[in-house]
């Protein structure tokens, strides 16, 4: 796509007279890029700075270009962690408010957003506007999980968390099938603030949804190594695989291999390994090849029981979804933010190479999702339609209301936007 992107250390001025903002690029889709009749964005990775920081309380006031990654080195090694994060480090403080990310601890602490106390934001008609849930509310609920389609996100505060140590005291367990998993994950909720799974979505019949289950809790002090854990080097993928290496064939193989290679139960682990397991390959999706790969992710709500993800994996192996990343996690309550994701029931998130088959997959599994009552996370998403989202989501109406309010002549929008709004 055509275009250019704006770079400077004063996010303020260059946001004067752009249509977004971008960060590290990581949501999944087109949400950070430009509309399609546009060349412009800005890029806010060189507005990075810890504005302030309260030792006594954990507050802490960033410019909405800091990356976890830089808040990871600065702080964890003092004792202080975000309260929420997602799958990856190198994402940026703006681009957590405005996907309102999740983790594995949703079940017990929400999403980002639920912590975030103030946004500093650019507005479509150019005034500096700070939102509270105090202070221009609709705003500030429509900006977390709104997709940065509110303003520009200039800064943000929130609120830091103490750990007793850097390193993770971790759980794994081999769980045999779907309806398993969810009465593991749901039996560990209740004792445990992190857990998630990995999901084998080829295998079929009884074995259905087996998988790994992994569990997880800020190690004790005496529990822990005295040293602070190393991040380590990445492992880089140095060039682009040709189409079809990560095939259903490939990746049956390798989902039977992970399932049953031996691992220690209990162990304390590096955070990154727990949380961020990816984080070890640069450009991992290189592995997909020339024509890439689109990630899916949708909340089942709870209250379709066992068989609301038993019959969406159906879809996703009779599909020939080959994934070796195919996640599964418990959520708590819904966010505060009007788009936000999570809603109490089951996430499922998997990575899907791009074939000709691509988009029908998706369509089946959104209309499956639909039926369930269920919705996706649009930081993951490339290939919704329209008419699909709007069938999923019923607070799309309040949203774009809001959002017309602060932007009536639609200033403010992406390729996200326009493919899913129209504006």
């Amino acid at each position: 796509m055509p275009g250019y992107q704006v770079r400077s250390e004063d996010l303020e001025a260059i946001t004067a007279d752009v249509p977004l903002t971008r960060g590290l690029g990581r949501a999944y889709g087109d949400a950070a890029l430009p509309a399609p009749d546009d060349r412009r964005i800005a890029g806010s990775t060189l507005a990075d700075r810890i504005l302030h920081f309260d030792p006594s309380t954990g507050d802490i006031t960033a410019e909405a270009g800091l990356s976890l990654d830089e808040l990871y080195r600065a702080l964890l090694p003092k004792g202080w962690f975000v309260p929420v994060t997602p799958g990856t480090r190198f994402v940026t403080v703006g681009g957590m408010v405005a996907a309102d990310v999740h983790g594995k601890n949703h079940h017990v602490d929400g999403t980002f957003g639920r912590h975030v106390q103030r946004i500093k934001l650019r507005v479509a008609d150019g005034r500096i506007v700070t939102c509270s849930r105090d202070t221009f509310p609709d705003l500030f609920l429509a900006t977390v999980g709104g997709m940065g389609l509110t303003g520009h996100i200039l800064e943000v505060s929130f609120r830091m968390v103490r750990v007793a140590s850097p390193w993770i005291y971790q759980e794994s367990t081999r769980v045999p099938d779907i309806d398993a998993f969810i009465e593991a994950l749901k039996a560990s909720a209740a004792s445990w603030p992190m857990t998630m799974g990995w999901i084998d979505c080829l295998s079929k019949g009884a074995a259905l949804g087996r998988g790994v289950l992994f569990r997880g809790r800020w190690a004790e002090r005496q529990e822990a190594p005295k040293s602070f854990p190393s991040l380590g080097m990445q492992i880089p993928v140095p060039f682009l695989f040709p189409n079809g290496v990560l095939g259903e064939h490939t990746v049956r193989a390798f989902n039977a291999l992970y399932y049953r290679i031996p691992r220690p139960h209990r162990h304390v682990v590096p955070p990154q390994s727990f949380l961020y397991p990816l984080d070890v390959f640069g450009d991992w999706h290189r592995m997909y090849g020339p024509r890439g790969f689109t990630q899916y992710q949708c909340v089942l709500p709870a209250s379709g029981g066992h068989g609301a993800a038993r019959r969406f994996l159906e879809v996703v192996t009779r599909g020939g979804g080959a994934s070796f990343l195919c996640v599964i996690k418990d959520c708590g309550p819904e966010g505060d933010g009007i788009l936000s994701f999570p809603r109490p029931g089951t996430s499922i998130a998997l990575d899907l190479a791009v074939r000709d088959d691509t988009q029908a997959l998706i369509d089946q599994m959104n209309e499956c999702v639909i039926g369930e009552g269920g919705r996706i996370y649009l930081a993951k998403d490339a290939m919704t339609r329209p008419e699909h989202f709007r069938a999923m989501e019923p607070r799309l109406s309040r949203f774009l209301d809001i959002r017309r309010a602060w932007d009536p002549d639609g200033r403010i929008r992406s390729a996200q936007s326009v493919r899913l709004f129209g504006w």
